[in-house]
C-alpha cells in the first residue's frame, strides 16, 4: 500500500490500483512497446500481489502510522510477491518475466537471507521463462523493464504529492527517463499534471481511490482524486 500524510489523517492507496493507473499513463504513450499485449498486462498487474495484503491497514506501531511499501513486513511481503508472478505467469510467461525482474532488481544488493533466497529464486525463474521467448522479446526485455518502471514511477509520483504541491519533490528527481530522454513533472494547477516534454498521445482523465484513516488508526472515509494529465 502507498500512504501520503495529511496534517490529521493518512490517505492510503492501494497497490493494484496504483498499478492500473501506470497502465493509463502506459496506453497514451507514444511510442509502443513490444510485445504489447503482454507488456502492457504487466504494467497493469505487477503490483497484483499486494490485493491480499492491501485488504486490511497494518499499522506500524514503531512510526505510529500505516505500513506502506517502503517499510512492510518482509516476511509477509515476499511471499505475496512470489505468490503474484506464480498468479500472472499461469496468464504470460513474458507478463511474469517483467514482474520477476521487477521484484528482483530492488533486492540487487540484498544482504538478509530470505531476500537473498527470494532474488536468487527469481533469477532462476527469469532464466527458465527466457528459454521460451522469441529473440525479438528476448532483446526487448529490458527497455520493456524500463518502460514498467517508468509508469511505476509516474503513478507513485500521484500518489505521493498532493495535487498542485510545487514543493513536493518527485519519487525521481530531475525527472523520469526512459529511451534517454528526461521528462519533467510539474502541477499546472491544482488538478493538472504535465509532462515537459509531453510524450503522450492526447490529454486524459484519471481517477485515483483511496480510503482516509485518521491518526487515530479509526476509518474516516473515503474517495477519488481525479486528476487531469494536459497535452
Amino acid at each position: 500500500m502507498i500512504v501520503r500524510e495529511q496534517r490529521d489523517s493518512f490517505l492510503v492507496f492501494d497497490q493494484h490500483e496504483h498499478a492500473l493507473i501506470s497502465a493509463e499513463f502506459a496506453r497514451r504513450w507514444k511510442d509502443e512497446p513490444r510485445p504489447f499485449g503482454a507488456t502492457m498486462y504487466a504494467v497493469e498487474n505487477h503490483d497484483i500481489a499486494w490485493q491480499e495484503l492491501d485488504g486490511r491497514i497494518l499499522w506500524n506501531e514503531e512510526k505510529d502510522r500505516p505500513y506502506s511499501f517502503v517499510d512492510y513486513p518482509i516476511e509477509l511481503k515476499l511471499p505475496a510477491q512470489r505468490r503474484g508472478i506464480e498468479a500472472v505467469e499461469e496468464r504470460d510467461p513474458y507478463v511474469a518475466c517483467l514482474c520477476s525482474m521487477h521484484y528482483e532488481r530492488f533486492l540487487v544488493h540484498a544482504t538478509r537471507q530470505d531476500e537473498i533466497e527470494f532474488r536468487d529464486h527469481e533469477l532462476d525463474r527469469q532464466h527458465r521463462l527466457h528459454a521460451g521467448m522469441s529473440e525479438e522479446d528476448f532483446a526487448n526485455l529490458e527497455r520493456n523493464l524500463l518502460f514498467l518502471r517508468l509508469f511505476d514511477g509516474l503513478s507513485l509520483f500521484i500518489c505521493l504529492n498532493d495535487p498542485g504541491d510545487s514543493e513536493a519533490p518527485p519519487p525521481y528527481p530531475g525527472g523520469f527517463e526512459f529511451d534517454g530522454r528526461s521528462h519533467e513533472a510539474s502541477w499546472r494547477d491544482e488538478r493538472t499534471l504535465r509532462l515537459e516534454p509531453n510524450p503522450f498521445t492526447q490529454p486524459f482523465e484519471i481517477e485515483l481511490p483511496y480510503r482516509e484513516v485518521g491518526r487515530d488508526r479509526e476509518p474516516v472515509g473515503s474517495g477519488i482524486v481525479e486528476l487531469r494529465v494536459s497535452d
